[in-house]
């Protein structure tokens, strides 16, 4: 199927695009720092530039958007045009993100991913249940923690 807008007018949205302040990252920022929970933004000094970064705990948490890093949900589609170029920059994200993972494991860093369909969609989850599984991951020791959407039957 052609895309229903112009190249110019698919160019502008997808510029509109943003990489931080994301809606699920304010949810989750607002939803922690109201839960007591103190944090920094987008830390340049650590590995992938984290999302929400907690020096008290030694952890951060990502928010991955489910199209952006391809995960495995209903708020996943691989788009049906230019699939060359959206299949090699999915997969190159994929492995950007273990690359992070792993040198974040390599300086001890504990790391967290919440999935957009933990918060939205029709596999979304109550706020209340994402924020308390983060606040519980956040004081355990636990080195890594993930929050997706739930499956329905």
């Amino acid at each position: 199927m052609a895309d229903v807008v112009s190249p110019e007018v698919r160019s502008r949205m997808m510029s509109g695009i943003r990489s931080t302040n994301t809606k699920p990252e304010l949810i989750l920022r607002q939803g922690l720092h109201a839960m007591g929970f103190r944090f920094r933004l987008h830390d340049r000094k650590l590995p992938g530039k984290p999302d929400i970064v907690f020096p008290r705990y030694r952890a951060v948490i990502f928010a991955h958007g489910c199209f952006w890093h391809g995960h495995d949900c209903h708020l996943f589609k691989w788009p049906s045009t230019r699939s060359d170029f959206w299949q090699k920059k999915i997969i190159r994200n994929q492995e950007k993100d273990h690359e992070v993972h792993e040198a974040l494991d390599s300086i001890d860093w504990r790391h967290g991913v919440v999935w957009e369909c933990a918060l939205k969609g029709r596999e979304q989850l109550p706020l209340e249940q994402v924020l308390d599984n983060c606040a519980s991951w956040l004081t355990s020791t636990e080195l890594y923690f993930e929050m997706r959407g739930q499956k329905l039957q």
